[in-house]
């Protein structure tokens, strides 16, 4: 041997067979890669343990779904490392914490690892869950503490409503005062179908101490709702889920004595809620009744009752009470066809708060009277229905008498209320006097037609004509064959026609989102003959969805009138409004085009 001829030859050559021994022991071990579960049958109360453990180091770990649990803590790495008689040993965890959702069998799914540039998977496991045990094995954790302490509550301030009446849903979450809750994020938003839905902004959470099933709480509002139904019958109102991180004491004291605190989030659900609507009576409904539930007044002025002809007055028809003012219709008034009525406009002041909407609303006509005389304004009634009471009630106006002093007079009877009329021309005996009986004739110029610029004009004018007359017609022809661009010229036009109020209120943002809901509305109310009281957000999505617009489009118009619901809230910029009017400009326009 060569190492012999050195003192430390034999130990060389011992260490050197140890190395290669060693490399051929460890490439020649088994790649495993197995699911550990700390048990395989649990109470819904209790906790599972799950381990994917390795014996070489991986990477692009993949865990399974892991249905019918929440994952309390994971995923938690270990790494252990060790040499035994000469021998390397290695290990590798993932392991998580899971909390059973309910009761049942579920199979938890196969992992998967990249080892060496292949791929392990584990093998699928199963766990039974029971229905929850007296006394739970392990201790409690942070998360069970959180699960016992959290409750999220909705309370209805009414179970069984009139239809259109309103109801106010207010989720408050229930704290104990072991825990203190550091933040919140919703996880999906209930969709109020069924309902014409106002959401009431919390801009201040305030915690107050209450009792929650007889044990001390603190209690939050978390969100606020006012809900119209717009049906009879069984009404399901959707729960509200929301992630909380809270943070929870444990035993354990830091070097002062204070207690450590862990942090933990749970997932609370306000759970489903169901109202039963009652339908308003047949009984002693009256024949003008529109829709309106709730507590109004109801009047109809003007702002003069003497003018002359040819000058305007405002007739103005109001509703103000409480109730749901946004979903019915005004009476329209009948008058005389001898005065001009043009188109009301509607004016609007409504604030939604948690007993419902309040406020007022009108129609503005503007008349003008063509001749003098006196003109009777005739009464005009005002039904609703009052869900105190439960009974209808009827409001009329008193007559109203126009008086027109100065002015051509109207030689024909005018019928209130019949708007067409015919007048019948009178003739006289000396109908043909102008017709003159002597003629007056004077010599014609004797200048020559032929070879003037007259002659010359008439000649080649139709050859230089009819080039333009070509051109022309192929123009048209063009534009009438581009149906996309003349859809779109229309669709801005009536777009610029709804949105023309809203565009002169740019600089007054109460003004502006009004005027902007108000021409959404009106547009659907065109396009798809509809009433106000279906305007609920879900009426709208199903109305076009049926009418096959797409979803961009339905969701860029709904996302419109919920801006304009948040602007009365928020503090808005006037870039914002501007922004908010292109939207609403480009939203009705793509409508147009697919309606």
């Amino acid at each position: 041997m060569i190492f012999s001829h050195f003192p430390y030859g034999k130990k060389i050559c011992g260490l050197l067979l140890l190395t290669v021994g060693l490399l051929f022991s460890q490439t020649g071990d088994e790649v495993t890669f197995e699911m550990k579960l700390s048990k395989e049958k649990l109470g819904i109360n209790e906790r599972l343990r799950v381990e994917f453990a390795m014996n070489k180091d991986g990477d692009n770990f993949n865990p399974p779904s892991f249905d019918g649990f929440r994952v309390v803590m994971g995923p938690s790495q270990s790494i252990s490392s060790s040499w035994v008689n000469g021998k390397r040993t290695f290990s590798k965890s993932y392991s998580y914490i899971l909390k059973p959702t309910q009761q049942g069998t579920f199979t938890i799914g196969q992992a998967t690892i990249e080892i060496a540039g292949k791929t392990y998977k584990t093998l699928p496991n199963r766990v039974v869950i029971t229905p929850a045990v007296d006394n739970p094995n392990a201790p409690k954790t942070a998360d069970d503490v959180a699960d016992e302490s959290l409750h999220l509550v909705a309370e209805v301030s009414k179970a069984n409503p009139y239809l259109n009446e309103a109801v106010t849903v207010v989720y408050k979450l229930y704290i104990s005062p072991n825990i203190s809750v550091t933040n919140f994020r919703p996880l999906d938003s209930p969709k109020y179908n069924n309902f014409w839905s106002q959401d009431i902004p919390v801009t201040k959470y305030n915690t107050q101490n209450t009792t929650f099933k007889g044990k001390p709480y603190r209690s939050v509002i978390l969100k606020r709702m006012v809900l119209y139904p717009q049906k009879s019958g069984r009404l399901d109102i959707e729960p509200l889920s929301l992630e909380i991180y809270v943070d929870v004491p444990t035993n354990r004291r830091d070097f002062f004595g204070g207690r450590i605190y862990t942090q933990a989030n749970k997932t609370v659900s306000a759970g489903k809620r169901s109202l039963n609507v009652q339908p308003l009576p047949e009984a002693g409904k009256p024949p003008n009744f529109s829709g309106a539930v709730g507590e109004f007044s109801f009047t109809v002025t003007t702002s003069k009752t003497s003018l002359n002809a040819s000058e305007s007055l405002q007739a103005k028809v109001e509703v103000n009470g409480k109730g749901n003012l946004k979903l019915f219709q005004l009476p329209e008034p009948e008058l005389p066809s001898a005065l001009e009525v043009y188109e009301p406009e509607f004016e609007e002041n409504v604030r939604t708060t948690t007993s419902g909407m309040q406020g007022k609303i009108s129609n503005n006509y503007t008349i003008v009277p063509s001749f003098r005389g006196r003109y009777p304004i005739p009464s005009i009634s005002f039904s609703y229905f009052n869900p105190k009471t439960a009974s209808y009630k009827t409001l009329s106006s008193e007559e109203i008498t126009v008086n027109v002093l100065e002015g051509p007079a109207d030689n024909l009877q005018t019928t209130p209320g019949i708007t067409g009329r015919q007048k019948i021309p009178i003739t006289s005996g000396n109908q043909f006097h102008f017709i003159k009986t002597q003629s007056d004739l004077s010599t014609i110029s004797s200048s020559y037609f032929f070879g003037s610029k007259t002659f010359y004009l008439l000649l080649f004018g139709p050859l230089v004509f009819i080039p333009l007359v070509m051109f022309y017609r192929k123009k048209r022809a063009a534009n009438a064959a581009n149906v996309e661009g003349n859809r779109l010229k229309t669709a801005n036009r009536l777009a610029r026609k709804y949105l023309s109020t809203a565009k002169k209120e740019l600089n007054n943002k109460e003004g502006f989102y009004v005027a902007l809901e108000k021409a959404l509305h009106n547009y659907l109310k065109a396009k798809l003959k509809i009433e106000t009281s279906e305007f609920s957000k879900e009426r709208i999505v199903g109305l076009l969805n049926d009418q096959n617009v797409d979803e961009t489009t339905i969701s860029q118009f709904i996302e419109l009138l919920t801006s304009c619901e948040m602007a009365r809230y928020s503090p808005i910029t006037n870039v914002q409004m501007k922004e908010d009017y292109k939207k609403a400009s480009t939203v009705i326009s793509k409508l147009d085009k697919q309606l």
